[in-house]
């Protein structure tokens, strides 16, 4: 399985002490473990920021990062070895392996960090962190804080600026780097078969949570622990509900269905989106309407390259899209003025994509000092216009309700344009019905 190497984390620590101010200190909590239900725990996934900086996988862990510190720049707070504990919960990594694995210059058991981290943070400017994003992790840091400033009197220096790691941090998640890209290849190609295999065992009597399953299945079976998110299998009018996730409606023929769903790989998430009818055979309608997606996701594909700003893919979904509504009749008027009007929102009520990355919504600023972001070589994100025709819309003829197609491909964008990672998967009415068929 494809990971991001070690030397990839100890570089990227290097980059963000580069960025922050001379006598200054980072502290960054790992995700805290989150309760299912009574006693019963969530599959664990570490903060995004959290894995960034370490690519360490455990709860109950601090990062702390001093520029310049003599004894070691990068430290690492985290559980210690307990054989009894891992009897039951698994192996830990403990201060050893923090140090040996995981790069860290200096590590100490997480219940000493009380009696430990007041003295890291005492004499430095500044510190960075994670602030409002963990409101428990927050308290305690203003408990350390305080144990600094009740000995002010005797000479200790509390710091004196308290700043968002966020900025720093998010911007320098923004842009990918060639080993990022290779874990989202491969995240990307596990959920192209993922989605392959949903269309081939697409048939009329089946659930959603059929074609879930087949989903869940490839990701396991190519390497994948999870879903970057929760998979959307929306059949029939379902299709209609942007973040439907019910999955246990039966599939109908002469429906469609939209699958949006994708893997994560080392933390690093594929998102994709395919609609195709349930038979196999897309009703003229269908196709209508599932060709203007296609063909503005198209023209959204020669908007993304270096210097071309992040909002020129989503106007010329939103150009294609209206045009080809009123070509059918969906809307009336002129194609500028619709524009102008928003009137394309009744159908298509979303933007173009988002940013991804270890987040499928990806962190990252959209636009800068007021302006769209200009894009640049290594920034990923999704493409993914849609059509949504509201079964319970009066405005149009019945043929057209219930009707919703949505179709998504993440793309890294190089110094030619973009490379898609999610080819994988057929998109053309053709190569659909051809691959259902032979199926069958």
């Amino acid at each position: 399985m494809i990971h991001i190497p070690r030397a990839e984390y100890t570089r990227r620590r290097k980059a963000l002490m580069a960025q922050m101010e001379p006598n200054s200190i980072a502290i960054l909590p790992a995700a805290a473990v989150a309760i299912r239900n009574r006693d019963v725990e969530h599959v664990y996934r570490q903060d995004s920021d959290f894995q960034y900086l370490s690519g360490f996988p455990e709860p109950e862990a601090v990062i702390v990062l001093m520029p310049g510190r003599q004894h070691g720049e990068y430290v690492l707070f985290c559980r210690e070895r307990n054989a009894e504990r891992e009897l039951w919960d698994g192996l830990r990594a403990g201060t050893e392996g923090a140090i040996r694995d995981f790069g860290a210059d200096d590590a100490f058991p997480i219940t000493d960090i009380d009696d430990i981290l007041p003295g890291l943070i005492e004499g430095r400017d500044r510190v960075y962190s994670a602030m409002g994003s963990n409101a428990e992790f927050d308290r305690h840091l203003m408990e350390w804080i305080n144990v600094i400033r009740s000995k002010a009197h005797l000479g200790a220096q509390p710091p004196n600026e308290f700043v968002a790691l966020d900025h720093l941090l998010h911007d320098m998640r923004l842009y990918k780097s060639a080993a990022e890209v290779k874990v989202m290849r491969e995240a990307a190609r596990i959920s192209c078969a993922a989605h392959v295999k949903a269309m081939q065992a697409s048939r009329a009597g089946l659930h959603e949570f059929s074609l879930e399953a087949e989903l869940d299945y490839e990701f396991r079976k190519g390497g994948a622990k999870m879903p970057a998110y929760g998979s959307i299998v929306a059949a029939g009018r379902n299709s209609c509900i942007l973040h439907y996730q019910q999955n246990d409606a039966v599939l109908k023929n002469g429906d469609l269905v939209l699958i949006d769903a994708g893997c994560e790989i080392d933390c690093y998430a594929s998102d994709i989106t395919r609609t195709w009818p349930v038979n196999g055979r897309f009703s003229p309608e269908q196709k209508a309407i599932y060709e203007i997606v296609l063909a503005s996701q198209e023209a959204a594909f020669a908007e993304i390259a270096p210097d071309k700003h992040w909002n020129q893919a989503h106007e010329a979904t939103v150009q294609v899209i209206t045009a080809g509504l009123v070509r059918l009749g969906l809307l009336q008027g002129d194609v500028d003025e619709l524009i102008a009007s928003e009137a394309y929102k009744a159908f298509y009520m979303h933007r173009a994509g988002h940013w991804l990355g270890m987040d499928v919504h990806d962190v990252g600023e959209y636009k800068v000092g007021g302006e769209w972001r200009v894009l640049e070589v290594g920034m990923a994100l999704t493409v993914e216009p849609g059509i949504y025709i509201s079964p319970d819309n009066p405005n149009v003829a019945k043929k057209w309700r219930g009707i919703g197609v949505r179709i998504e491909d993440d793309v890294v964008v190089t110094k030619q344009g973009c490379e898609i990672l999610t080819g994988g998967v057929p998109k053309t009415v053709a190569e659909i019905e051809a691959l259902m068929a032979a199926a069958r």
